[in-house]
């Protein structure tokens, strides 16, 4: 029975199921262990499924960070029919912050560059093609010219005018030149204006298409309609109409005609420069700001032990970055909920490490290299930690983890004489310090003397979900004694 049953097997089936495991005694046929057994699956056809082999593929757009969205050519390295083996540089991509190399990951012939140099292009988009021998080049460079020819389709502007369409069903059946409105909506929905109009014109709102929230016909498409161009006088009226009445629908219909509203004058003689990479991935992390809210704290503080100690230190190589990086990040161990930080608006995340972002201007933007674990390293390491981070931020090739990974973030520019200033909180922190210049100023002590000490502003914005007014105050009051008494900070 056994051998009858086996026999039925076919042993050409290339759909198999293996199985290693002991069997019982009560087999209805004498066979004690089966190492495999070869099952065909009903239905499907014996078939030999072809190995895929890739003659052409696509040189990538890279994701060189978690906030990218497109990257500009800088430079392609190679050049069109250049042999490329992999792990070789290829093409030089400007990131939101960097200018990175980016490689191949297989060997092949650079067939045609897809996007030149200066141009930008979506992450994932292709850049470039490569190909796997020289018969294929031809094929890669017709592929290539095809989509640089082929322009993406427009999108349809909006309008008002109604054209009947044969593929939509008509709202009833008599009338077959009456186009569809909403299918969700059972009757004709139209503003106050809009009623208005229509009767003055004696237009059928039942063969208007409204332009509106879920179909709502506006007083643009009865004037469409009836064949009359907006005017300024019923604008001003449809702002009047929606300011009077407070049904949040009716509010919806001036922005329709903002389109039409005059722009703002161009002053003669300016010019139009578009950001850089850089300078949008700024401008999108300071909007994005806004919607968290900050509140800000000031305290003064005496510098002259500080000074004191950097003219020590600073034939060393340290800086007064270095020095403000450790007092700050030995303060924030002693006050963990400033290093904290709302990145859900539902939950607090404390950070183990204290990792110190210090803003750096460069040439087109703004760049926060970040010290990391600045708590941990002596003062001398963390200068020469800096130094190396500020060279390679200058000449754009920091790392994502070496400008994304802070938790807090330090900005001076005390250097500028700049005596006290407020800075904008970054995204997914949860306070930034902001350090004005040292200077001479009148104070009194405990006894009442006057005298003369270096004083030095700082500020710090915080995120109110967070960190609150008292665990600022005492975070700023643990950073002065620090600064003022800065023998720990060589330790």
């Amino acid at each position: 029975m056994a051998s009858s049953l086996l026999s039925r097997v076919p042993t050409t089936a290339t759909n198999t199921i293996s199985f290693s495991s002991s069997l019982n005694n009560n087999l209805p046929f004498p066979c004690r262990r089966l190492s495999l057994l070869t099952i065909p699956f009903p239905g499907k056809p014996n078939r030999k499924i072809p190995a895929i082999q890739a003659k052409i593929r696509e040189i990538f757009m890279p994701a060189l960070s978690s906030t990218m969205t497109e990257g500009k050519i800088v430079s392609w390295i190679k050049s069109e029919g250049d042999l490329l083996s992999k792990g070789e540089s290829v093409v030089v991509v400007e990131s939101d912050k960097a200018d990175m190399d980016v490689e191949t990951f297989y060997d092949g012939i650079l067939a045609a560059i897809v996007v030149a140099e200066g141009e930008v292009a979506p992450v994932g988009a292709a850049i470039g093609l490569l190909a796997e021998t020289e018969d294929d080049v031809a094929e890669a460079k017709s592929r290539a010219s095809k989509s640089s020819s082929t322009p993406s389709p427009p999108p349809p502007p909006p309008t008002s005018d109604v054209q009947p369409s044969s593929s939509s069903p008509p709202v009833k059946p008599t009338s077959s030149t009456r186009p569809t409105v909403s299918e969700g909506l059972k009757k004709t929905v139209m503003t106050p204006y809009a009623k208005k109009l229509a009767k003055q014109h004696k237009v059928n709102v039942e063969s208007i298409v409204g332009t509106g929230p879920f179909g709502r016909i506006t007083p643009a498409d009865v004037e469409s309609a009836a064949g009359v161009s907006p005017s300024s006088k019923s604008v001003s009226q449809i702002s009047n109409v929606a300011s009077s009445i407070p049904s949040a629908p009716v509010s919806s219909s001036p922005p329709k005609a903002s389109p039409s509203a005059p722009s703002l004058p161009e002053i003669p003689g300016s010019t139009i420069v578009p950001f850089t990479t850089m300078q949008s991935a700024v401008s999108k992390n300071m909007v994005e700001s806004l919607s968290v809210p900050t509140f800000r704290v000031g305290y003064p503080m005496k510098t002259d032990a500080l000074d004191a100690l950097y003219e020590k230190v600073k034939p060393k190589g340290v800086t007064m970055t270095a020095l403000l990086a450790k007092a700050a990040a030995m303060a924030l161990a002693q006050h963990p909920v400033v290093n904290a930080s709302c990145k859900d608006g539902k939950s607090f995340t404390y950070n183990t490490s204290i990792n110190i972002a210090v803003a750096v201007a460069i040439n087109g933007g703004l760049i926060t290299p970040v010290l990391q674990d600045a708590d941990k390293l002596d003062l001398y390491l963390l200068s020469q930690k800096w130094k190396e981070l500020v060279e390679k931020a200058r000449s754009k090739q920091l790392h994502p983890h070496e400008y994304n990974s802070g938790t807090f973030t330090l900005s001076n520019l005390g250097m500028f004489g700049v005596d006290r200033f407020d800075a904008i909180l970054p995204p997914g922190q949860g306070a930034i310090m902001a350090v004005g210049a040292s200077k001479p100023t009148v104070v009194t002590d405990e006894d009442g003397y006057f005298s003369v000490k270096n004083q030095m502003l700082v500020n710090v914005t915080a995120d109110h979900r967070v960190i609150y007014g008292a665990d600022l105050a005492s975070f700023l009051k643990t950073f002065a004694k620090i600064i003022e008494n800065p023998e720990s900070l060589t330790l």
